[in-house]
């Protein structure tokens, strides 16, 4: 009966102990970081839709005070 006992602790201390590690490893698969990341890069998306749009704004705004146009360009080249 000792016996039986043992090997019974045995077995469920060794799940336990693979059922943590795998958990652990899980954490630093790229599926395991991306679901830590909680929409990270949804917002780091809509950040840089909005500085490409700056970007076209201040370069729309630099190019009509210093003159320049998209017409003057093609007829350059």
């Amino acid at each position: 009966m000792r016996r039986l006992f043992y090997i019974a602790f045995g077995a469920t201390a060794g799940v336990l102990v693979v059922r943590r590690v795998s958990k652990a490893a899980n954490k630093w698969t790229p599926e395991g970081i991306a679901a830590q990341a909680g929409g990270a890069g949804e917002r780091i998306a809509e950040w840089w839709a909005e500085v490409k749009v700056l970007a076209a704004q201040r370069e729309a705004e630099l190019r009509e005070a210093l003159g320049l146009d998209d017409s003057e360009e093609g007829s350059a080249a």
